[in-house]
């Protein structure tokens, strides 16, 4: 074993728990491994840096902007109108047709954003039909996962294998490869998430409206400063109150005038009636102090938090906001946003204090008062996700027709070997700009860049794995110790199951290009063909339901649907298991060794 595979190995397996802990965004970590590689001189600086322009990172940004460029034309938000209409009819009629429309989307566009644009739809469903939401955003995150396998463009791990075959002599996959077992996949994902898996889905968003989703009718209370009150006289910042008592004033009513989402530079007078947001310590605080009249308790609901100048909004931390790790008091959010963090789920629990301190994750839900001349601000921020829409996006409606058949033309040259996807997505993206559907800053926020860095960075740790002689290595050892089991199938089996349970814990795209290179070793040493190896590894990255973390749609409805880790856990296991044992059967009847 030589120096550089002992580094190129060391550099693998922090990289791989830097990924799982999330200590730094995997962005970063990426970076860190790209700049630790050319350092040392495992990789020369052109093999560092081509990760930026590989065919895989170039054409995943194209995508990026072709599915915004369907949504800023609103197509799919229309289509998903029309598919939830179908639960007046009959909930399950509407639920099939539903998780069929999300496949079908996810198989040509980025899933995510699908389910962001269903997430609002549904939870507007589950609330006329007085259903648990979620019971219908998992059946919904599964079906974009399972959509995504069916192209090669439905998810950028597709691609980014596909670029990896390629650069490595091998035979690049065509667009529809792996329809056949995409589409059996997701015909058992959705026969058992229909049959057993909604059922086993615990009732966790119950109806009601969004101050008792988020329990807080305890937790608002309304209080009047009396003349010998110490806060009176002092701005809000200032005030006793707020700074030893540590409450959040959501409202200040003086006489006629209402001051909603108060300035901190507000000043408290004598007779002023605050609404307040505590929990019964802060009560009990409250109850000893000189100046405080407590006013009449009822039960609290939207309407009456809501005023004139503000309104209630559910709001998920996007999977590439920059507030990710940053804590509400670092981001100034009130001053930036002109809005209250009322209550926060984070990480699968219900936070009401000490909110300011919290830091941020993908997948968070924020409830928040704002005012509305505020709102545009917060829904244009790429950092959020709103669930829970105050007033509908304006699309370019006479764009719809345009997008859709430039996008069918992105996809049928590609299909039909006229262009290759990287110039058919490059030319598809300039004619969506040139026509109106999307203009150049909209394209320019619509790539993600967090996972092109993640792309450029791991496809970099891929050419150290195979030019150290690390990825020969791993998979001589594999072929010794797994091989004797039952040949190719019993090996490649094996890839799919360890790149699913790898995927559970880390990005989807980082395992698969870590895992591809040793599949292709692992393919030559056993003298078979590479591509069940690779096909293993490509759909079992993108099959990944057993944790929140473990695929971006999952993180996405996290915290809206009030999950706990162990719902995905409970539901997610027995799918993953069905479709290991049925890839096993399934990819060498397809894609001979």
């Amino acid at each position: 074993m030589t120096f550089e595979i002992i580094l190129v190995l060391a550099v693998a397996f922090s990289a791989v728990v830097l990924f799982a802990t999330e200590k730094l965004s995997v962005d970063v970590v990426a970076i860190v491994v790209m700049a630790i590689l050319l350092l040392s001189g495992v990789v020369t600086p052109d093999e560092g840096i081509a990760g930026f322009s590989n065919k895989a990172t170039v054409t995943v940004a194209a995508m990026f902007i072709l599915s915004t460029a369907l949504f800023k034309t609103g197509a799919v938000r229309y289509l998903g109108w029309a598919a939830s209409r179908l639960f007046k009819r009959s909930y399950w009629l509407g639920l099939v047709v539903v998780l069929v429309s999300v496949g079908f989307f996810s198989a040509f566009i980025n899933n995510t954003p699908v389910v962001a644009i269903f997430i609002p739809i549904l939870l507007g469903v589950a609330k006329d039909l007085k259903v648990s939401t979620s019971k219908l955003l998992m059946p919904m995150s599964f079906a974009s996962m399972l959509g995504g396998i069916c192209t090669l463009i439905g998810t950028s791990t597709n691609i980014l294998v596909s670029s990896i075959a390629e650069e490595n002599g091998l035979k690049e996959f065509s667009m529809f490869e792996f329809a056949p077992i995409g589409l059996i996949f997701f015909a058992i994902g959705m026969i058992y998430m229909l049959t057993f898996g909604i059922r086993m889905i615990p009732e966790r968003r119950t109806e009601g409206d969004l101050i008792e989703s988020f329990s807080l009718q305890e937790y608002i209370t309304e209080i009047v400063l009396l003349d010998d009150a110490s806060s009176a006289g002092r701005a809000i910042k200032d005030a006793p109150i707020v700074k030893e008592i540590d409450l959040t004033i959501l409202e200040v009513h003086r006489g006629k005038q209402v001051y909603s989402v108060p300035s901190p530079n507000l000043v408290l007078h004598s007779g002023d009636i605050l609404r307040i947001r505590c929990d019964l310590d802060k009560v009990k605080k409250l109850q000893a102090r000189e100046g405080i009249l407590f006013k009449p308790q009822f039960k609290w609901h939207d309407a009456d938090v809501e005023s004139e100048d503000t309104r209630l909004v559910e709001a998920v931390v996007a999977l590439n906001s920059n507030f990710i790790g940053k804590t509400l008091k670092d981001l100034r959010f009130r001053e930036i946003f002109g809005a209250t963090v009322l209550a926060l789920r984070h990480r699968g629990k219900l936070m009401r204090e000490k909110l300011s301190e919290t830091q941020l994750d993908a997948g968070d839900a924020l409830l928040l008062e704002i005012k509305k001349d505020r709102y545009n601000q917060l829904r244009q921020s790429p950092s959020f996700v709103i669930i829970s829409e105050v007033e509908y996006e304006r699309f370019r409606k006479r764009k719809i027709i345009p997008a859709i058949m430039i996008v069918l033309g992105v996809i049928a040259t590609a299909t039909f070997g006229v262009l290759p996807i990287v110039v058919s997505s490059i030319v598809g993206s300039l004619l969506l700009v040139l026509v109106g559907c999307i203009t150049m800053e909209e394209a320019y926020k619509a790539i993600e860049w967090r996972i092109i860095f993640l792309l450029a960075g791991v496809l970099t740790l891929g050419v150290a794995l195979e030019r150290s002689g690390a990825a020969e290595l791993l998979s001589d050892a594999l072929v010794e110790y797994v091989g004797p089991w039952g040949g190719p199938v019993v090996l490649m089996s094996a890839f799919f199951l360890f790149t699913s349970l790898l995927t559970g814990a880390m990005s989807n795209n980082a395992t698969a290009a870590l895992l591809a290179p040793i599949a292709i070793a692992a393919a030559h040493t056993m003298q078979v063909s590479p591509r069940p190896f690779l096909v293993a590894v490509t759909v079992a990255a993108s099959a990944s339901f057993m944790t929140p973390v473990g695929y971006q749609t999952n993180t996405l409805i996290y915290g809206p649907g009030q999950y706990r880790f162990n719902d995905f856990l409970k539901v997610g296991t027995p799918l993953n298991i069905m479709l290991w044992l049925a890839a096993t059967f399934l990819i060498p009847y397809f894609w001979a060794f």
